[in-house]
């Protein structure tokens, strides 16, 4: 699971989620005064979510559920499926069910307090969320954003560090520096031709392709490399791949768990 890859909409999912588990613990109802002897009594405890379990269930930890689904279907590196149907699709089903039952128990009671006014309203932006996040693109800018590069040592050796990271020395793959591939510009790397050997008419020596770590701006299908229009794996924000083949303008990149495909989008990729 990479956590990298959650977005601003899936942190509004997992704060709507905090809320409404917190709002399990408020009253639900005004119990206010009743009048005894001719007297006032004390007003009784008024009972929170986890004194009536059908409100439970279908409002609150079904919520918590709802939010929980989404983010693992985001941090997965391949999208599951429950019943032919996509994690995140029925989290966000399940949201969407969280508020229209957090709406009518609330319009169903008779002097509503915290516990069930909060929960609606956690209840309503986490359904919300949920439905716009892939909508919305201020919504699905990365949580956490992309890591930066490590900037190279000055003795010519740096730490060592894992696969998925630029600073990995492996078969001397990787460039330092963080160059960001713009639109039309070659996203190849290797050795250029020396400058004077275009120098007296002489044709420039071939550029060869290097591999090369990089990263997406934003999560990107990574298609089978036999032409096959489903999409093998997902690349996800803040993570590095590795880049070990040109095809066109497309790149044939390589997942950490050893998968290999075409990565057909590379506009604004960053360079390792």
């Amino acid at each position: 699971m990479n956590i990298r890859s959650l977005t601003r909409g899936d942190g509004v999912v997992i704060g709507a989620a905090v809320v409404l588990f917190i709002a399990s613990f408020l009253g639900l109802y005004s119990t206010g005064t009743t009048e005894c002897a001719g007297k006032y009594c004390p007003s009784i405890a008024a009972p929170n979510a986890w004194d009536a379990l059908p409100l439970l269930m279908s409002v609150y930890l079904a919520g918590v559920i709802a939010a929980a689904l989404i983010v693992v279907a985001r941090a997965l590196p391949q999208p599951r499926k429950v019943a032919g149907f996509e994690l995140g699709q029925v989290g966000a089903t399940l949201a969407v069910f969280v508020a229209w039952n957090a709406f009518w128990w609330i319009v169903n009671s008779s002097g509503a307090s915290g516990g069930l006014i909060l929960g609606l309203i956690a209840a309503l932006v986490l359904a919300g969320a949920a439905v716009a996040t892939p909508l919305v693109p201020a919504l699905g800018v990365p949580l956490l954003g992309a890591p930066k590069p490590q900037a190279p040592s000055p003795y010519g050796a740096g730490p060592a560090t894992g696969y998925g990271y630029p600073g990995a020395q492996q078969g001397g793959y990787g460039y330092p520096g963080g160059q960001q591939v713009q639109p039309g510009q070659p996203v190849y790397g290797g050795p250029q031709a020396p400058a004077d050997a275009t120098a007296g008419g002489q044709q420039a020596a071939p550029v060869e392709f290097a591999p090369f770590w990089f990263a997406v701006p934003v999560a990107r299908p990574l298609y089978a490399e036999d032409g096959s229009p489903t999409p093998i794996a997902e690349l996800a924000p803040g993570t590095w791949y590795l880049a070990v083949e040109q095809r066109g303008p497309a790149l044939i990149a390589q997942t950490q768990d050893g998968r290999r495909g075409v990565l057909q989008d590379t506009t604004g990729i960053q360079r390792g």
